[in-house]
């Protein structure tokens, strides 16, 4: 894995990759901090960074992030910089970008046609600048498979996570959430924050009852039962819910108990039938039906998959 130090580099967007897939002995990474060229790489906000390798650690990549960098609307990357990534993707390569790094991304035209975020403050200048890029201004981060953009500085953490998902399973991003005291799955769907002239006052409200939630997910969970928790009305509840969490409720609880199966699938040895009843889905066939069309594949095979035993 290589993280691409461009000048102007953001410190949070650097250091995120890099802590994320931290080489150790339970990540199957190993991370090269790299620029265009071995040396010192001016940064943003009074930092700098001494960088051992230049732009041939893309060549050995599996993963490429590219951090936000200041004023990306301005000019793009050196001409060396894109076609080391556009070789990088060729090979076979993931690239993924933090906030403004999506400038990058688009500078290669590999987003062309493709949707793509960044940071709500540039979401405007990068659909100026790059014209056929799909941009989405209203999410987290965005997965396109070998391409992946996020948007400001804690979602690159939410992409980190959902990469380490698809890689390693459930298990292990919730390891790394837990190490990085940070929330285990927001959705790539959920809003971006923008600047609001109204107080929003039911954040920590929901957010207790989304715990709540989460320690009975083996129980009936209704949205009035969510709803009445919280204290206010099913439909204010609703609302609320997806502009938090860019999932409805039902669809929120869903994911918790898919997730909560695939933990159980990882890391313990029973059954479909005893899995599917303690995660609240009454029965395997009912499990096996949510996992196709929520995950594209089976118990079984995610076990195969993923298992690391008890």
């Amino acid at each position: 894995m290589a993280v691409l130090v461009l000048e102007g580099a953001k410190p949070l967007d650097v250091g995120i990759p890099a802590q994320v897939f931290s080489t150790r002995a339970s990540m199957p990474y190993e991370v090269r901090v790299c620029g265009a060229a071995p040396g010192l790489v001016t940064g943003g906000d009074g930092l700098s960074y001494h960088v051992a390798d230049g732009l041939d650690a893309l060549a050995r990549a599996d993963i490429v992030f590219v951090p936000g960098y200041r004023f990306p609307d301005r000019e793009d990357p050196p001409r060396p910089v894109v076609e080391a990534l556009v070789a990088a993707h060729g090979r076979g390569a993931r690239l993924a970008a933090i906030s403004t790094g999506a400038f990058a991304l688009a500078a290669t035209g590999l987003l062309d046609g493709r949707r793509a975020t960044t940071h709500w403050h540039y979401t405007r200048a990068l659909a100026a600048r790059h014209p056929l890029v799909r941009v989405d201004e209203n999410v987290l981060f965005v997965d396109e498979g070998s391409l992946l953009t996020s948007a400001g500085a804690a979602s690159g953490i939410d992409l980190c996570l959902h990469i380490l998902r698809g890689d390693l399973g459930v298990a292990a991003s919730h390891h790394a959430a837990r190490r990085l005291v940070a929330a285990p799955y927001r959705s790539g769907g959920q809003a971006q924050y923008v600047p609001r002239s109204v107080p929003e006052p039911l954040g920590e409200r929901f957010a207790a009852t989304r715990e709540w939630a989460l320690h009975r997910l083996g129980e009936p969970l209704t949205l009035e039962m969510l709803a009445r928790h919280a204290a206010v009305s099913p439909r204010t509840f609703s609302r609320r819910f997806v502009e938090d969490t860019g999932y409805t409720p039902m669809q929120w609880v869903m994911r918790a108990r898919l997730d909560m199966a695939r933990e159980l699938l990882e890391r313990s040895q029973r059954g479909v039938e005893q899995i599917a009843a303690d995660v609240g889905l009454g029965t395997g066939t009912n499990l096996r039906l949510h996992f196709q069309r929520v995950l594209g594949t089976t118990p079984s095979d995610y076990r195969r998959t993923f298992s690391r035993g008890e």
